[in-house]
């Protein structure tokens, strides 16, 4: 059934649609957005929360990156130990929050590098710890980064 919404204004009549229960369309209409919102605000939600995840995860492995790099730059000064090298990627992890990280280098001992051989810093770090989240998405994998630089 058609009725017009006021009967005191001829010139602009707007019909509302009576529902079958007898109620005006409009508290339909009303339920419809709240079950809407019921089922895309999770979807949003869960997308933004993956996206914070996923740029954490992103920052860890530039920063074992720059990590790695730091350590093998320090492995290349002459004389230097390979507790020089662990001081500045443990110093450079450290400043950036990372937890649970181990360092590896090849050759043992920087100081025996000869002209023309290459030095490699690879560090590695959990990923679940280092999560801003939790770590539900990450959960058990471990990031690894290598830097290798040539002696001359």
């Amino acid at each position: 059934m058609i009725r017009p919404q006021s009967r005191h204004s001829t010139r602009h009549r707007r019909f509302v649609f009576d529902s079958p229960l007898g109620a005006p369309s409009h508290f339909f209409r009303k339920g419809a957005a709240i079950i809407e919102l019921a089922i895309c605000l999770p979807i949003l939600v869960l997308i933004s929360l993956a996206t914070i995840e996923a740029c954490a995860m992103i920052y860890l492995k530039q920063t074992l990156t720059i990590a790695a790099f730091e350590g093998a730059r320090i492995g290349m000064l002459p004389g230097s130990a390979s507790l020089n090298v662990e001081a500045q990627s443990t110093l450079v992890l450290t400043d950036h929050g990372v937890t649970g990280f181990g360092i590896s280098m090849f050759p043992a001992n920087p100081a025996a590098l000869t002209k023309g051989s290459y030095f490699r810093v690879n560090v590695t770090a959990p990923c679940a710890p280092n999560s801003l989240i939790g770590g539900w998405f990450y959960a058990g994998k471990t990031f690894s980064e290598s830097v290798e630089l040539a002696y001359y």
